[in-house]
């Protein structure tokens, strides 16, 4: 006779070797149950494997099911046939450690990942191949593709991670957002849809397939929704149930840009209208930020933080009150799993954009009121009770009579992140700094490339995205007697170099560098050429190849031409074409085939006369690690544009020269009405990006660090220094009958800068006592409950506090503190 603990033990071994996952028009069930899911996005190479154990941790107690990730072919295949899965490039231990944290996965293997990556995830060697075009029925497209996503599906399969083997992933996506661009590909484009999907089913991963904005996904497709907002979102079959794959919780940053910020109300508007409309599933785009380290950054002119506003700053940190918000949305979403993905579903129309969707099982009903006016409350009568529903805000009911949660009112903190000064230097503003130019002389006076060709060529075909750099030389000619050399002279070039630098005999004649989204432009100068031979030397410069748009492979980076030399004389010009000139070419530049960037370079570095302001140069220094746990960044102020390097790691791009508009920013963010990427703009005036994520485990804690800089257009070094990030104050603002916790992120905290229970008003930093407050001190109080706390839990009540007359008006609480 088998024991009953035998029993319990073999069915439990046989739940977790094999979990199924299916789907309905209701939900993706997992085991047999409909499920609530929520998600989040996580890449694992924008962080670092030290961070993902926290990272996916913070994801959990946020009250995520699942995290999602795109698999990055250029990282993993940057040359054909040669794969890299080391370090932060580790998909299967990112994998195992969200299984590790007890969370389902969602692999989005595309290939094509778009994720603002550069040249949208495509190894630029594919390109090149002969006849190569993507994303259609191209046959040499297709056999590489398929090898990838192939190898990536046994990879994952080899170590049993699908949830059809016990493992964490219950879906897996191919393609990606290519209906959004599928019309110029024609009838090619339709087929090619129809290819990758039988493709992906012939891999027999045993779970769900997903396509995301893709109306016309063939079955067993899921099509799924991406965007601000996805609640009119309608599958393609009654079968798929309403999922949304990017909920994008803001938008990114390009360099000469401003900070976009999506607020905490309108993403939690958005989640909420969602479930309200049948939707089942939801992934944050993204949950965690994370660093573009090295060239990974796309666009052109993504930058170095892919910041996009997310729960998760940059560096780890919960961005509050947006991570605590949707955190409590999520806890009653959970609270509702079974109403909502069984219940009958009835709607009650308000008119003036108001509604009531009630979900019913024979257990009990669920409510959601929704207000999707963006100016006025929405005053409800819903059986025998009154409820006032604030504009643009969803008022959640899991009985159906008591409010657990209102899109629109927040009661969690605002953690206001602050840098600190690096406390392990004794002076840390002042870096001693060596120095070595970058040297130019071969191509700048020689014009010596590695190869020559009678034409100009696309940049990508001649680096192989192997360096940002390319060379483009040619030299020319004229007798002591020409007619040119009596004129006035320019060089007038076409160009599609995202940077330009010119040089003429020897002579740098201007920089240029597009701007305003324009990437393609005329730079032309005045030039005083010399009878006998003339260096011409164009060091073309990329910052993050395309990665979005039909055919996008082919748009051009680098200098393509025609390139002029046009002279004057009065009316009379006279005009040269240098296109079809012998050209010679030169990938990258000396210092980086040196890799000077290395610790242990040998090279030889001065440390007499450091210059300021000059441009193709190469700075390092040494600094002390930064005392404690908390994030550490290096402040780039004052530096032009180039590549910074800690310990032989490539941090990333840098351009804190390119400065935003003075024009477009927001005092004050209105959360009510669509968003966009424009709207609550930040940051005008200021460079785009200052500070640079230098992750913990690329510092040695003890001894010297090296700092390497390439600065390509000249700046001052003496600016740059090395800081901590923290939570500096808190904030709150709750109305009463609530229960805030204040936290300062595991430091004590110090001192109450304000307190006061009754009618305050104002902002975070600028709070001001209103026309009535409590008699009994709100100071003092806070004082005695928090301060020397890491953190304290406030009830929010008259009983607390006291009970102020304001004359029948809410009363609320408004503190801030200082850490």
């Amino acid at each position: 006779m088998v024991s009953l603990r035998f029993l319990l033990c073999f069915l439990y071994i046989s739940s977790t070797y094999a979990t199924i996952v299916s789907h309905d028009g209701r939900a993706i069930t997992i085991d047999g149950h409909r499920r609530v899911l929520l998600s989040g996005s996580i890449h694992y190479p924008r962080s670092t494997p030290e961070m993902w154990p926290d990272l996916i941790k913070k994801g959990k107690e946020g009250g995520l099911d699942a995290i999602e990730t795109y698999v990055f072919w250029n990282a993993h295949e940057p040359t054909r046939r040669q794969y890299d899965f080391s370090g932060k490039l580790d998909l299967i231990r990112f994998l195992k450690t969200i299984q590790d944290e007890g969370l389902y996965g969602v692999l989005r293997i595309g290939p094509y990942a778009c994720a603002e990556w550069n040249y949208g995830g495509f190894p630029v060697w594919l390109h090149n191949m002969p006849g190569m075009v993507f994303r259609t029925t191209n046959k040499s497209f297709m056999d590489e593709m398929q090898n990838f996503t192939t190898m990536i599906v046994d990879m994952v399969k080899k170590e049993k991670l699908f949830a059809s083997q016990g493992g964490p992933i219950i879906l897996a996506q191919i393609e990606n957002e290519y209906g959004n661009v599928m019309g110029p590909y024609g009838e090619s484009g339709k087929a090619y849809i129809k290819w990758c999907a039988n493709m992906a089913q012939s891999l027999d991963v045993g779970v769900p397939w997903i396509m995301c904005q893709q109306n016309d996904a063939p079955q067993p497709m899921l099509n799924t929704c991406n965007g601000f907002y996805c609640d009119n979102f309608v599958p393609n079959n009654p079968n798929t149930p309403k999922m949304w794959t990017e909920n994008w919780t803001g938008w990114f940053k390009q360099w000469g840009g401003k900070n976009p910020h999506r607020t905490t109300e309108d993403v939690a508007f958005s989640v909420a209208r969602f479930f309200q409309r049948g939707g089942t599933f939801n992934n944050y785009y993204m949950y965690h930020r994370g660093t573009n380290f090295d060239r990974t950054a796309g666009g052109p002119y993504i930058t170095t933080s892919y910041d996009y506003d997310a729960p998760l700053d940059e560096y780890g940190n919960l961005n509050q009150p947006k991570y605590g918000h949707l955190k409590q949305l999520h806890d009653v979403l959970h609270s509702m799993e079974r109403t909502l993905t069984y219940g009958n579903i009835s709607t009650i129309d308000f008119g003036n954009s108001a509604s009531a969707t009630i979900y019913k099982t024979e257990e009990g009903s669920s409510c959601f009121f929704g207000n999707g006016n963006e100016n006025s409350d929405a005053k409800i009568s819903f059986q025998g009770e009154s409820y006032v529903v604030p504009a643009w805000s969803v008022t959640i009911l899991p009985d159906c009579k008591n409010e657990a949660y209102n899109t629109a009112k927040i009661t969690i903190q605002t953690s206001m992140m602050v840098k600190k000064p690096n406390e392990a230097e004794d002076t840390p503003s002042t870096l001693k700094w060596s120095w070595r130019p970058e040297n130019v002389d071969n191509f700048i006076l020689k014009g010596k490339g590695e190869s020559t060709q009678t034409q100009l060529f696309d940049q990508k075909v001649v680096t192989n995205d192997q360096s940002d750099y390319l060379w483009y030389m040619t030299t020319v000619k004229f007798k002591k007697r020409d007619p040119f050399l009596g004129k006035s002279m320019s060089l007038r070039i076409n160009s599609t170099a995202h940077v330009l630098h010119a040089f003429v005999n020897g002579k740098h004649i201007g920089i240029q560098h597009a701007e305003d989204g324009k990437f393609n432009y005329v730079f032309e100068k005045d030039v005083k050429f010399k009878s006998g031979r003339n260096v011409i030397a164009l060091l073309s410069i990329t910052v993050g190849l395309a990665n979005y748009g039909a055919f996008f492979e082919s748009k051009p980076a680098g200098i393509t031409g025609p390139i002029f030399i046009t002279g004057r004389n009065g009316d009379e010009t006279i005009v040269k074409d240098l296109s079809a000139h012998k050209w010679s070419y030169k990938t990258g530049l000396n210092g980086f085939e040196n890799q000077l960037f290395r610790t242990e370079s040998m090279s030889k570095w001065s440390v007499e006369s450091v210059p300021f302001n000059r441009s193709m140069t190469w700075y390092k220094a040494t600094f002390k690690a930064p005392l404690g746990n908390d994030p550490v960044v290096v402040d780039l102020m004052g530096l032009g544009k180039g590549t910074a390097w800690v310990n032989g790691n490539n941090i990333g791009r840098y351009w804190p020269a390119f400065i935003s508009s003075e024009n477009g920013c927001d005092a004050k963010c209105n959360y009510r009405g669509a968003y966009h990427a424009e709207k609550c703009l930040t940051n005008c005036g200021e460079p785009t990006q200052r500070w640079y994520h230098v992750p913990r485990s690329f510092l040695n804690a003890e001894g010297d660090n090296t700092l390497v800089l390439f600065e390509e257009m000249g700046g001052n070094t003496s600016l740059v220094s090395f800081q901590t990030t923290r939570v500096g104050s808190v904030c709150a603002n709750v109305y009463e009958n609530k229960i805030i916790e204040l936290s300062c992120d595991r430091k004590p905290i110090s001192v109450i800068k304000f307190a006061s229970f009754g009618n305050p008003y104002g902002n975070c930093g600028s709070f001001e006592k209103g026309t009535c407050e409590s008699s009994n001190n709100t100071v003092d109080i806070l004082t005695q409950e928090c301060v020397g706390k890491e953190k304290c839990s406030i009830d929010v009540s008259t009983k607390k506090f006291g009970a102020p007359d304001c004359s029948g008006a809410a009363r609320k609480l408004a503190v801030e503190l200082i850490c």
